[in-house]
């Protein structure tokens, strides 16, 4: 089968940063589905992998989270899916990904696709709205509904993918005041339209902005990006006994300025669940069927922004920039082995 790959990790702006590769047909593992894939689409898990990790020698490592296609085998435990259906994923980080034709994945790891969106569409979605759900209703324990009427949430890079998509669940499946953090006029944009309530700058202090809008603390903060940087902000901005949930990576992160509020403080990955085969891993089918229905219904809608065109070495390459740069607005997409 086609996909590509990398042998070494390698600045983009190399050309062989990501190169074609030819390789066998994935074997399946007694929950797999070999699916084939339709749709990819890009996150800064991909472009961290690939400029850092790397792959055994003289082996080639393929990359790529989230996907759609459709199911051709299953293995011999499969029990939620049969071939002809049509999925949606974002994959383990400990098995070869979706940048290729065809790929085994855990069936309890998968969602079955919007009826109502293309591959394209859908492949935006998996990772970003696992990421988002597990954030807000696993990590912060957020209540679905009216509950948390009164209280508040800030989503720093509400833009972002992660953003786009906790901002959309936020607003719509609680009671929380979303307000979000942007820095272009195409960005405030977007935030708005993802259901924002309020959009403010993440170039000034994050508790200044608040302040601003007349909303001194909130009960809860999602730190999807520069986290260290806006650490001060964010123990000012949040409410005695709040929450804060955090994705990036900084380098360190010193939580004893939290105790006063008695403030918890909370990471989210959502491979956790695959990377150790824990017993919920099935929750993740759950809530991917979950997004699946609500998008069906006009609850929710697809963050694709851009597409790149087909799955080749060249068009991965020039997806990573985009990602790379940090500019990017919520997902880009491409579609076609």
């Amino acid at each position: 089968m086609k996909a590509v790959g990398y042998y070494h990790p390698l600045p983009i702006s190399d050309d062989q940063a990501l190169v074609e590769l030819e390789l066998p047909t994935p074997t399946l593992r007694p929950h797999d589905l070999l699916v084939r894939v339709h749709a990819v689409s890009v996150n800064p898990v991909d472009v961290k992998q690939r400029a850092a990790a790397a792959p055994p020698a003289g082996a080639a490592r393929v990359l790529g989270f989230d996907a759609a296609g459709v199911v051709e085998a299953v293995g011999p435990q499969v029990s939620l899916f049969r071939p002809g259906d049509a999925v949606f994923y974002a994959g383990a980080i400990d098995r070869p990904g979706s940048n290729a034709e065809l790929q085994a994945v855990d069936e309890r790891i998968v969602g079955p696709k919007p009826v109502t969106l293309s591959f394209a569409q859908a492949a935006a979605l998996p990772l970003t709205s696992l990421t988002a759900w597990e954030l807000l209703f696993d990590r912060l324990r957020v209540p679905h509904g009216e509950a948390t009427t009164g209280d508040a949430i800030l989503i720093v890079n509400g833009a972002g993918g992660v953003g786009s998509v906790l901002t959309q669940i936020a607003r719509r499946l609680t009671g929380l005041t979303v307000i979000a953090t942007a820095s272009r006029p195409e960005t405030v944009e977007w935030c708005t339209a993802m259901g924002a309530h309020h959009v403010i700058d993440h170039r000034q202090p994050l508790d200044q902005g608040l302040a601003a809008l007349g909303i001194p603390q909130v009960r809860y903060v999602a730190g999807l990006t520069a986290s260290a940087q806006h650490h001060a902000a964010i123990v000012e901005s949040l409410a005695p006994q709040g929450a804060l949930a955090l994705i990036d990576d900084p380098k360190t992160f010193d939580v004893v300025p939290f105790k006063r509020k008695s403030l918890s403080v909370h990471w989210e990955l959502m491979f956790t669940r695959s990377l150790f085969g824990t017993p919920d891993i099935a929750a993740q089918h759950r809530i991917l069927a979950e997004v699946s229905a609500l998008v069906d219904r006009g609850v929710l809608r697809s963050t694709l922004h851009d597409e790149g065109g087909a799955l080749t070495a060249e068009n991965l390459r020039r997806a990573h920039a985009a990602v790379e740069s940090g500019r990017s607005i919520g997902k880009l997409v491409l579609a076609g082995v």
